[in-house]
């Protein structure tokens, strides 16, 4: 069951990657833009074009009880997709669907190690235009998380649904926002729940393409013990915007330490490294 339905998912996700850059070419024919503007488009969580992302994370793990450090890998597929709702007001949607390998401890004390997917993530938040306000960058909806997980331990086997919103400001050089997500848990099988997402960025782009800042995304686990409630990194991230045929594509590599981790599955380092494809928002007229 949990196989097929794995199977669904991750079709559908790699899906939503492939369908748009079959246009993508004819789309950017006439696409000049600089360097500059594909970068700050591509780091931008309210853009108004489409942008293909996708992740990979590699985080050292101290193992409970074991002394020593593992891997603990994920890739995430997260695609930002932008409508024009009205003339001032965007509809920018997020889903997240992440496939995680990750080493546990079982219940005789064995260490084990899961891969899978995991639990999907899907936001969407209504956001003005320039003509409303201006620079600066603000979004506000509603997030939430389904438990898709292929193995238990690659999820919580909650509902959960929550506020999400934005806030930032683009400049000629440098972009730098806040981006939180807090999940409610509204039913399931697994423990009740209660966490919050923050990503949080500033970053400066260059004229010949490269971009330089930090794009660190911290948890905040409010039912857990105070000793295990805050993950939450500090990072340095290098970017290059180049054109793969007529497609501007970024790609980053940030390297991350955590400053407050939790005291179970402890995670120190994080190496990721990042490609957005960067293609026009494939449908312009308004939805309604």
């Amino acid at each position: 069951m949990r196989t097929g339905r794995t199977r669904t998912i991750l079709a559908v996700a790699l899906l939503c990657v492939i369908w748009p850059l079959r246009t993508a070419y004819s789309q950017t024919a006439d696409d000049r833009r600089s360097p500059t503007e594909a970068g700050k488009q591509a780091a931008n969580p309210l853009s108004n074009l489409w942008l293909l992302q996708i992740q990979q994370n590699n985080t050292w793990i101290e193992m409970p009880s074991q002394g020593d450090a593992r891997v603990q890998s994920n890739l995430q597929i997260q695609p930002l997709l932008s409508f024009k709702f009205s003339d001032n007001w965007n509809l920018v949607m997020r889903p997240v669907v992440p496939v995680t390998s990750t080493p546990y401890v079982d219940l005789t004390g064995h260490r084990e190690r899961a891969t899978g997917l995991g639990d999907t993530v899907f936001a969407a938040a209504f956001s003005p235009g320039p003509a409303l306000a201006g620079n600066w960058l603000f979004a506000a909806g509603a997030t939430s998380a389904f438990p898709t997980a292929s193995k238990s331990v690659l999820g919580q086997d909650q509902w959960q649904l929550g506020p999400t919103g934005a806030v930032g400001y683009l400049g000629t050089r440098f972009i730098a926002y806040a981006f939180p997500q807090q999940w409610f848990s509204i039913g399931g099988d697994g423990p009740r729940t209660s966490q919050m997402s923050l990503q949080y960025a500033f970053v400066y782009f260059f004229d010949n393409g490269w971009s330089l800042g930090t794009n660190p995304n911290a948890l905040i686990d409010w039912k857990a013990p105070d000793g295990d409630k805050v993950a939450f990194p500090i990072g340095l991230q290098i970017g290059k915007v180049r054109r793969v045929g007529r497609l501007p594509v970024k790609v980053d590599a940030q390297v991350q330490y955590y400053v407050a981790r939790p005291d179970v599955y402890d995670p120190k380092w994080n190496l990721q490294f990042t490609i957005t494809p960067i293609i026009p928002s494939l449908i312009k007229s308004p939805l309604f």
